[in-house]
Formats: C-alpha cells, structure tokens, sequence
C-alpha cells in the first residue's frame, strides 16, 4: 500500500491511466534528480498538451507533482520547482511510483480500460449551511469517474476516447452539482452579511447618474441600450470584492512568525479541511522559525467567506457565491486551460457579461486569448439550470481551439450537455423554460457574430454600447466623454480661508482634508481627461495613472476657481510624484491665468507664492513620449504599492486671502 497521500489518490485511477501517468511523472522526476542544476527539468508548462490531457484529468496527476514540491508560478503558467526545495520529497514520490509501478506490472499487464461503467459513490445531502458532499474539482486536477450512461456514446467510442470521456463526464457532472451549494439561503444570507450592500448601492446610484450626464452631453441615439443600477451595482460588487474583500495567495505567511515560507510539497488533509472540500492541502516551511503552515484549497464558498483568500479557483467560488446573494443570475465558468471566473446575466443588455474578480474585471472576454496568450480548448459555463459551452464567446480562432479540443468528441459532448441540462429543468416552470431557450438562442446567435479587437486594446473589448463603455470607463475617449468638475470653495473652506486635497491611487479615492470629505475615482474631481486610465500591476502590485494603450499624448487637468468669492491665492504647497521610463515625458505646470511655475514630479513638496493674488488655478500634467508598443507605460502618475494606503502622491493645498 503506498504511503504517501498523492500517491494513493494516483492509485484511485484504474490501473492503464496510473501506468500511463505514472511514467511520465517519473520521467519529470528522473529528469531533475539526474541534473539538479539545469533549470529546463525545474518548470513544467502547464498548457503543455502532455500536461493537459494525461496529467490534469487524472485524480493525484498535479497533487504528485505538488508533493514532489513543484508549486504554481506567480502567473499561474507553470509548475516550478524553486532552487531552494530540497529533493527529499522527490526522491521520496519517485522510489514509491517506481515500486508501484513494478509491483503493478509484476502481478499483472495493463489492459485498456473498460467501457463499462463503474460503480458510483453515494452522495449524502446536507442541512443548510453546511457543505455539501459534492466537492468542486479545480480545472487542474482530475475527478472521480462517475457511470456514463445514456447518451454518452461510450459503448461505441474509440479506445482511446473512452476513459477521458469518462473523466469529461466526471468533471462536467461535478461542477454541475457544486454550483447547487449557491442557491443554499443561508449561504446566501451569510454572504449578505459580509456585502456592504447599502455603500456600493449608493456608489452604484452616483455612477448611475454620472453615466446619464456624459449620455446627455453626447446626444446619444435613445434607442442605446444603456446600463441600468443593476449593472453598476454589479461593477461596484466586481470592485469591492477584487479591493476590499479577498486576497490572492502564492505561498501563505508563516502562521508562528509571518515571515516568507516555501513550498515543500502535498499534506494530508485533515476531517475538518476534507469538511469543507480541501481535498488538497499544500505544505509550507518557515526558515525562520522552522515551522510549518499548511494551506488548505478550500473549495465550499462558505469556509472562503471566512477565510477570503486563495487563487482563482477560490476567487470565482465565493464570487459566484456573492452575486446569487444579492440576486445576480450566474454562473461558473471552467477553462480547461487552468483558469476559472463567473458570468453574470444582464436585464439592460439580455446577455451574459464575462467577470474575472481576480482582474476586476467585467465584460472583457478576449482577454484571455489576446491579452494573456491562453490557448483555450474547453470553456464551460455551470448554472443552477443549465450547462452551456461558452468558448465562441472567449476565442476568435476557431480552427485553432478546435485541433486542441481532443478530450472528447464533439457530437458526445454535444449530447451530454443537453442530457444533463434537461434533466436539471424537468421540473422547471413552462415560462422559465422557455425563457432560457431564448436567451440560449440569442447566445448562440452572439457566439456565430465576428468580434474584433481594438488597436492596442488586449483587453478584448470593442462591442457593446456606449453607454456600457462609459460605465466601466473603456471609451478610451478621454475628455470627450468626461464631465467637466470645477473645484469651488465650500462654506467651510470659505471660513478656513484654504482648499486641501490630495489623492491616493491605491485606494483611488481623494480626501478634501479642508472640508473633511471624500471622492471616489481618480477622475471624479478633474476638470479635464484626455487619454489617461487607472493601471494595476498585478504581478508587481502597483497601481498609477497611465496613457491609454495605443495613445501618444494624454492630458490631465485639476481646476480650482475662486472667481465668485472675495478670495484669492496667498500660496501654493503641493506635491504631485510621477515617474517615466525611457524616454517617456511628463511637464507639470501649475498656472494662474496670467503665469505658469514648472513642477518635478518630484517626492518633495514645492512652495510657491508666485500665483498670489489669482481668482483661480489650474494642475495640468502632459505625458509624451516612450518606447515601443508600451510606450504608454514609460509615463506614469502617482506610482505607488497596492497596499500603499497611508500615503498621497497628489496633495495640494491652496492658501487664501481677502481681496
């Protein structure tokens, strides 16, 4: 009997798929213990076709590769195995795969795998609130085989079909019953409890109106279909959720010191863990205190409400968990190539929107083929009603995902879609059957239409409205579509005799210190916006004001007017850091109407007095040129860490006195 956990859960395949499985973990294996010191056997890409269709679909594949302490690059595109790892746990799995292995083939030949069904576990329900006992697979790890019957097709497949279409079955069957765990009401309460609805309803309504003006301003066509509060609701609940709620995991801080720990391979999962679908547990050591911290892949959207971290997979369950609470239809959505997210219908626009919480971002479907490079195969969408493959609506290179989509056939996967779907509605109400029938036909209407993407946009966007554009900031516009803002003195200024702001890009929020208020968004205060966007660097975790892609200038414009008081400028005390690259410019200037002073950009803060006695003042920033085709990057505003929240790249405060 093998000793360690992802070797016994390697053993839960029937024998020709550990044979086959097994040997190539071991050639990986072989491979690093024979030449330590070459980096190429130290990653493993994880859209390697070997990878994805031999090693992914089978139950303990990646949990062995895990154990033998290979861990999830930071873009999650790989398997690597840090120069720091001892081989221990390596050699360890491969002398156990090696005696499995020979024990296998000593006792008996492998034999191709049967096309009859085995039998299937018995799933046991759970009162509300409580997990249940279906466990939600990651797209990177394999599934209990389940009976494949009726329309499966797999008395009459090819050998070589047969048992990935059994796979293919198992995972579809699975994560079809997970997303069930959503419509559980105290779930949905718990989750509720932790939504600061009122907050992002009130920020929904500003955005609301904003996007009214900027339509008015633009004599937009009324037959457009514009967002309605539930759309910006919806952006606001993306938002909250990506800033203020759950956190990305790598490698877990140390739980004695909370110093950096590193991967040293697989954990058994304990009752409490498995209790909450943590079928794997990932161990980590502390140099610093020896100790170990374990990281649970919890995968029931109560415990990670509570625990509110992890990677995607644990972003887009809670996530898809947070939308049903608050009324959203939604719905799951597997990528094949090890990356999942939600889709969330729309009344305003009668279609389903593509939202990544982990990007905060909505609508942008190309992103993932244009901007990250994914080679996608299989994108499947899971619903309480239904299960709808959603790859047209990801890819424009069908040829290219057809030749990778060898899992199963077409025609089966056509046929167990449908079967399973329609045995979820049998017990729908007429209407609402036939109102997803529709809604299905104006998808599949939307999967045949030719998408385009915009020059220099990797983000996929290019359809849809202006008015759905203007909500999620994508115009790439500028001062076209920006409401003009003037700042004006407020009674309480007035008796102050000052006017403070500054400005946080982390927390994209200013903070009028001088009439103890707040604004949110970089652009909420500007008197003009041409070509400039809020960027966040995931990877590097930072965040600035940046050029559009694609653009060659941009310009940005603060305006303070005093023209109707009794009051003019005494003196200015202000700092506004920016940073360029190459040969990226940024000129700041801060004028009066009569005069101009010429600011650094600098982290000091500069003091003038050369604009006393002017009735207003405007902050301008001009950005220029770059290299190459991110060029719009070598000029940045307000660079600073994500969780740099105490601090103000942009703070102005502008000293009054009485005419």
């Amino acid at each position: 009997m093998a000793s360690h956990v992802a070797v016994r859960q390697l053993l839960e395949n029937e024998t020709a798929v550990f044979l086959d499985v097994s040997d190539l973990l071991l050639r990986f294996a072989s491979n690093v213990l024979r030449n330590p010191d070459v980096p190429k056997y130290r990653s493993i890409r994880l859209g390697n076709t070997v990878v994805q269709s031999r090693i992914m679909p089978t139950i303990g594949g990646l949990d062995c590769l895990f154990a033998m302490g290979f861990e999830e690059s930071a873009n999650s595109e790989y398997l690597v195995l840090p120069e720091v790892t001892s081989l221990d746990n390596m050699k360890r799995i491969h002398d156990e795969l090696k005696n499995v292995r020979e024990r296998k083939l000593g006792g008996q030949q492998p034999t191709a795998v049967s096309a009859s069904p085995s039998p299937s576990s018995s799933t046991s329900t759970s009162s509300p609130g409580l997990p249940i006992a279906t466990t939600l697979p990651s797209p990177a790890s394999g599934a209990t085989a389940s009976p494949v019957t009726g329309a499966t097709g797999s008395s009459t497949a090819p050998i070589h079909y047969q048992a990935k279409e059994r796979v293919f079955h198992s995972k579809l069957k699975n994560y079809f019953d997970h997303v069930l765990v959503y419509e559980d009401k105290t779930l949905q309460q718990k989750a509720r409890s932790c939504i600061p609805l009122s907050e992002l309803s009130q920020k929904a309504g500003k955005k609301m109106e904003s996007i009214r003006e900027n339509l008015s301003s633009t004599n937009t066509p009324g037959e457009e279909k514009a967002p309605n509060m539930r759309d910006c609701l919806l952006l606001e609940l993306l938002h909250w959720f990506k800033k203020d709620f759950f956190t990305w995991t790598n490698a877990p801080k140390c739980s004695q010191c909370s110093a950096a720990t590193k991967s040293v391979g697989m954990a058994d999962a304990t009752s409490e863990e498995r209790r909450w679908g943590a079928d794997r547990v990932e161990d980590y050591f502390c140099y610093n205190c020896n100790k170990h911290t374990r990281f649970p892949r919890y995968n029931h959207p109560g415990k990670l409400l509570e625990t509110r971290t992890g990677r995607c997979g644990e972003w887009a369950n809670c996530f898809t968990l947070c939308c049903r609470a608050v009324g959203f239809e939604a719905r799951y959505v597997v990528d094949w190539t090890d990356h999942v997210w939600t889709e969330v219908f729309t009344e305003s626009q009668q279609r389903w929107l593509h939202c990544d919480p982990c990007e905060d971002a909505c609508d942008k479907p190309l992103t993932y083929e244009v901007g990250w490079g994914k080679k996608l195969s299989y994108v499947i969408a899971f619903s309480k009603d239904e299960i709808v493959d959603v790859v047209w609506r990801y890819s424009t290179k069908q040829n290219e995902v057809m030749e990778r989509r060898t899992e199963c056939r077409e025609e089966w996967l056509v046929q167990i879609i449908n079967r399973l779907t329609r045995e979820r509605q049998a017990g729908l109400p007429s209407e609402r059957k036939q109102l997803l029938k529709l809604r299905s036909v104006t998808e599949i209407v939307e999967f045949m239409s030719i998408k385009k993407v915009k020059e220099g946009e990797d983000q996929g966007r290019s359809s849809g409205s202006l008015a759905w554009r203007l909500a999620r900031r994508e115009t790439g516009q500028g001062s076209v579509q920006h409401t003009p803002k003037t700042l004006t003195l407020t009674s309480t200024e007035k008796t102050k005799k000052c006017i403070h702001i500054r400005y946080n890009c982390a927390t994209d929020k200013y903070q009028r210190l001088s009439d103890n208020s707040e604004s949110d968004g970089w652009d909420s205060l500007l008197m003009e916006n041409n070509n400039v966007f809020r960027k966040e660097e995931h990877d590097w975790k930072m965040v600035y004001l940046a050029r559009t892609e694609g653009s060659d200038t941009a310009k940005i414009m603060w305006k303070f007017d005093f023209s109707d008081t009794n009051f003019m400028v005494q003196k200015v005390i202000i700092t506004a850091v920016s940073k360029t690259y190459e040969d990226g410019r940024i000129s700041w200037k801060l004028c009066s109407p009569d005069q101009c002073v010429l600011l650094s950009g600098g982290n000091d803060a500069s003091e003038t007095d050369e604009l006393q006695g002017a009735n207003s003042v405007t902050l301008t920033a001009e950005m220029s040129g770059g290299q190459g085709n991110v060029a719009w990057q070598h000029t940045q505003l307000f660079r600073q860490q994500l969780d740099e929240i105490s601090s103000f790249p942009l703070d102005i405060k502008i000293t009054l006195g009485e005419k």
